[in-house]
């Protein structure tokens, strides 16, 4: 299961920096638009399941002595989802979401979160590669 949380993290994170990407690389504009469609979805889906992994990540912290490399990259995981899906995702969660005081805190997360977009995009990037090379390469435990 963690491999796919992987790569909905690449993924999400390649469609949050996709500005930064096309700046550099102009061909990847048309693998990008095929993704765009869905970022809603992406978005809202990444947000609830890095909402769990946080959940998962604080009933399993006693790991954290045992095994902190993968502790801390499970907590950037978690965080990396949450942030970005709630930026890709606004959209799609505030239809469920029918508490005024709800929509207003989630505006006001997004609107915390919108100028570290790319950041966190490239940062999505960067520890979903580093999470597949950690876990299925280098085993470090």
């Amino acid at each position: 299961m963690e491999i796919v949380t992987f790569a909905a993290l690449l993924v999400l994170g390649v469609v949050c920096a996709s500005n930064l990407i096309i700046a550099r690389k102009p061909e990847a504009k048309e693998l990008i638009a095929k993704v765009a469609p869905y970022q809603g979805w992406i978005g809202a889906v990444s947000a609830l399941w890095g909402a769990w992994w946080i959940v998962r990540w604080i009933l399993n912290i006693g790991a954290l002595k045992a095994a902190p490399v993968i502790m801390l990259t499970w907590l950037a995981v978690s965080l990396l989802l949450l942030g970005l899906g709630l930026l890709c995702g606004i959209g799609i969660l505030k239809t469920f979401i029918k508490a005024p005081a709800a929509t207003e805190k989630l505006d006001l997360a997004v609107a915390r979160l919108a100028p570290f977009q790319g950041m966190l995009g490239v940062a999505a990037i960067a520890v979903g590669l580093w999470t597949v090379v950690d876990l299925y390469i280098l085993k470090v435990y």
